[in-house]
């Protein structure tokens, strides 16, 4: 039963991590758009970076409820 535990809580830990690092990328994507084109990304990308963020962020929270991952995600914006 312990190793179940175990094994339930680094799943939790890795979708958590995964969400983290997809956040991160999109907005990664997103400065260097910026940066290339002199000017902000099409509206269209801005909109769907916006779902997939809030995508991840779900997912995260599911699993890790009470991060600080929302607000920092949130100071992107």
């Amino acid at each position: 039963m312990q190793q179940d535990e175990e094994l339930k809580e680094m799943l939790r830990d890795l979708v958590w991590l995964n969400a983290v690092i997809a956040t991160e990328l999109i907005q990664i994507t997103e400065n260097t758009s910026m940066i290339l084109r002199k000017t902000a990304p099409p509206e269209a990308c801005i909109t769907e970076h916006a779902a997939l963020r809030a995508t991840a962020l779900d997912i995260a929270d599911r699993y890790r409820p009470g991060t600080t991952l929302r607000q920092h995600v949130e100071k992107h914006q």
